[in-house]
Parts: structure tokens; sequence; C-alpha cells
């Protein structure tokens, strides 16, 4: 038997991978669907060893889009591996960009740690201007990774 190409593994795990979706109101209540529905996909599949992480950064960057926004909705979508999951939240605002981690925040403030905690506890992340030169929104996204319950990879 000879070795899988580089494309061939790919095709395989795109094949393996399932993309979940969620369009909702940018409302408060939103980051709890949304962080509850990434949990229950996490496992389902699998993957329970990832979903407290996943709830809080999904909890970070959903919030992200209320706090900051006038959109009235957002696009969770979730893709779930074999060894991890990415997890992206869209939205419409053109108007600023995801400002640096923890850049600018006083020691005292209550808020403004969210994609710090985005940027330590993701295996990568990141963020995506839709459109081109004009954009018409932005995505942030992170990806945990990890093995499968009684499985590995």
């Amino acid at each position: 038997m000879t070795d899988p190409t580089p494309a061939t593994v790919l095709v395989n795990a795109l094949q393996r991978a399932r993309t979940y979706e969620l369009r909702a109101p940018n409302i408060p209540e939103t980051v709890k669907v949304a962080r509850d529905m990434v949990a229950g996909l996490l496992d389902a599949s699998g993957h329970s060893a990832l979903a407290e992480t996943a709830r809080l950064l999904v909890s970070e960057v959903v919030s992200n889009v209320h706090l900051h926004t006038k959109v009235p909705l957002l696009t969770l979508e979730a893709t779930v591996g074999r060894d991890r999951i990415r997890v992206s939240v869209q939205d419409d605002d053109t108007t600023g960009a995801p400002s640096s981690p923890g850049a600018g925040v006083p020691p005292e403030a209550e808020h403004g740690r969210g994609l710090l905690l985005v940027r330590e506890l993701a295996a990568a992340w990141g963020t995506v201007w839709h459109s081109g030169l004009q954009p018409s929104g932005k995505s942030v996204w992170f990806e945990l990774r990890g093995t499968r319950a009684g499985r590995t990879t």
C-alpha cells in the first residue's frame, strides 16, 4: 500500500469535517444560544474535552459583535473535524476591525480582554474582511485542536 499524497489527506479530512451554521439576531441571548450550540456539537462529535474552552471563546467573539456593532444579524459557522474545530463569527459591520488583544485595557477594567483570551487559548485565530476593497463585513475565527474521546490521531 502506498502512502497517501498530501492532497489526498486534505480531501479525506475535509470529507470527514462537518460544517454547521447559525444565523441569529445580534441580541444578548444569542451568546448563550451560540455557546450551547458549539458545546453540543463538540459533545456529539466526541470532542467533549474542547467544549468548555470553546464555550468561553464563542462567548467572547459573539459578545464582541453585540457590544461593538449595530448589525441586526450575525452568522456563526462551526466546522468540526477529526482533530479540531474551527469557529467563525461573521458580521456585516464595515466600520472597524477588532482591536489588538488587550490593547489599551487598564488592569482594573472589567471588559476588554476577550480577544486576549482567544489569542491565549486557541491553537490559531484571526480576522478576515469580506468582499475585497469595499468590505461587506468581517469574521473573527478561532481553532481548537484535540483528539476525539477514545481515539488518537
